[in-house]
């Protein structure tokens, strides 16, 4: 008969008496997850890998010698070489919102040079002998050569046909 009272008692003693707050459960909190990192591209050290600045050359003749502009299509060019068949003269053209006279600083792979250059319609620049070397340095560059300086930041522009096309106009 003790069985049969113990078998009850157990049961009563596992509820819960009615009105009593459920035991607290526990949840995990969730993991805060990281922020998604765009990893920092490497520091350039060397110029030769800086992206080339938006834009192609585009030559063109003119009544007096001819020009190679370059820049984006539909929008003002950032560099341009005019020859001045006459003068013998290639003079560099570079777009600026402030021009003022300063210093640009010109990098092949041959050749580093600065040079001064004055205000211009839109820009600054430069006037040079079309037997000027550093033309020559800027032409048969390797893929590339950077302009920096004097207001127009740093451009980074192929070196393609164009710019030779320009000097040889001016040799004659």
């Amino acid at each position: 008969m003790r069985i049969k009272f113990l078998a009850p008692a157990l049961l009563l003693a596992g509820c819960v008496p009615p009105g009593a707050p459920p035991a607290p459960e526990t949840v995990p909190s969730p993991t805060p997850r990281p922020a998604a990192v765009t990893p920092t591209p490497a520091p350039v050290s060397d110029w030769r890998d800086l992206p080339r600045s938006p834009g192609d050359w585009q030559y063109r003749g003119l009544g007096t010698g001819s020009a190679a502009s370059y820049g984006v299509r539909g929008a003002a060019p950032v560099a341009t070489l005019t020859c001045n068949r006459s003068g013998r003269q290639v003079t560099m053209m570079f777009a600026t919102l402030r021009p003022a006279a300063g210093t640009v600083t010109i990098r092949t792979t041959s050749t580093q040079r600065s040079l001064a250059v004055q205000p211009m319609a839109g820009g600054v620049g430069v006037a040079l002998p079309a037997s000027d070397k550093l033309l020559d340095a800027i032409g048969f560059s390797r893929g590339r050569f950077v302009v920096e300086g004097a207001g127009i930041g740093r451009l980074v522009l192929p070196a393609w046909a164009e710019v030779l096309r320009v000097t040889e106009d001016c040799r004659g």
